[in-house]
């Protein structure tokens, strides 16, 4: 009764809110004198004892008023320095192009062994997770177009191997000779000098 007193005071969530605790994640359904009732993103309805629950940690996504978002992008390290430098006002561009976003940043975060690693921060001027998801996908298009148009190509794990000194390999007659001097080799099997006539 006082965790149900509780949450209809302090009015932590309510019913329509998405919200993520431990392992969690779902939109509220009904907050009752004992229980509360979640619908999970698999959709299953998840009970949890309002004791337990004010008891967590509750991450309330219904509640912000924009959503930061934070995702790198990695091209292939052999390209040219010219057209690296173009990807970071590319990116803003891509993403200022798209309804319900404010840029922040984006930078050449570091050298992979394999690439040219990009961090990109913006924001989505919503809470609503379908809509983020909406907006990433587009500004990842634009990025694949607008990447593909200059031919800058995304970065793949690849190793190369360099060999600094080169040995040569045996040609003609030298080879010939080496496998007579094998053939020409004493062979002995195993006890063969102890027999007894």
């Amino acid at each position: 009764m006082f965790a149900s007193a509780s949450i209809g005071v302090d009015k932590p969530f309510k019913a329509g809110h998405f919200i993520v605790f431990n392992d969690i994640a779902g939109t509220i359904e009904y907050i009752g004198l004992k229980t509360t009732r979640i619908r999970s993103l698999s959709g299953e309805q998840i009970l949890c004892s309002n004791t337990k629950l004010l008891q967590q940690t509750i991450h309330n996504y219904s509640r912000m008023s924009e959503r930061r978002v934070v995702f790198s992008l990695a091209i292939s390290f052999r390209t040219p320095v010219e057209k690296a430098r173009e990807l970071p006002p590319l990116i803003k561009q891509a993403v200022e192009a798209v309804e319900n976003t404010r840029f922040d940043r984006a930078h050449l975060l570091m050298f992979d062994d394999y690439a040219l690693r990009y961090e990109v921060v913006y924001y989505v001027l919503s809470a609503d997770y379908n809509l983020y998801m909406d907006i990433q996908q587009a500004i990842n298009f634009s990025l694949l177009e607008e990447l593909s148009n200059r031919n800058i190509k995304f970065a793949m794990p690849v190793r190369a191997l360099e060999f600094l000194d080169e040995v040569p390999l045996p040609k003609g007659h030298e080879f010939n000779q080496m496998a007579a001097m094998s053939s020409d080799e004493p062979t002995s099997r195993p006890n063969e000098g102890s027999r007894k006539a």
